[in-house]
């Protein structure tokens, strides 16, 4: 049993960690957004929601005390990982066959029409369109680092659920 505490502990501190790091992605992005001026795309502004989103469920799995709530909790930020992955695949798809936008994103609209971009316009706002190609940072493109982000948080998440699946007491 005391071994099942302790690997409870780790199990909630390394979801801490995930959360910071979701957490230092978007503020990453908000610099870009500021301090480079780079406009984020309703691909970008999406991908923000997914790192708040498995911020969220990781730090709330991070203060539960038991398997069954962290186990559940995980499982939510796994599968906004997934929809990360499936977001900025879908960007890099974008960039690397542009099409005739007309200045118009399609996604803009419904993207904008979302409470959060009410509530923080500066940060949930789209302001720039998919096929806008930004200078690259160590050979990749900003949405090829979000997809490599997306999935180093999904596969520790998935290998521990894989890896926990009877430890809900």
């Amino acid at each position: 049993m005391n071994n099942d505490n302790a690997m409870l502990r780790r199990e909630r501190s390394l979801l801490v960690l995930l959360a910071l790091v979701c957490v230092a992605l978007v503020g990453g992005a908000l610099y870009m957004q500021y301090g480079l001026h780079e406009d984020p795309c309703p691909l970008c502004i999406l991908q923000r929601y997914f790192f708040l989103l498995i911020a969220i469920f990781a730090f709330l799995g991070a203060r539960l005390g038991s398997w069954r709530g962290v186990r559940l909790l995980e499982t939510l930020a796994a599968l906004s990982a997934l929809a990360g992955i499936v977001t900025a695949a879908r960007h890099v798809y974008v960039q690397a066959n542009p099409g005739f936008s007309c200045g118009f994103d399609a996604l803009q609209p419904v993207v904008d029409s979302l409470p959060p971009a009410h509530w923080l316009p500066g940060v949930f706002k789209v302001a720039g369109l998919c096929e806008t190609a930004y200078p690259p940072i160590l050979g990749l493109s900003l949405p090829m680092w979000s997809l490599v982000a997306f999935v180093v948080m999904f596969v520790p998440l998935a290998l521990s659920l894989v890896k926990n699946r009877r430890r809900i007491a």
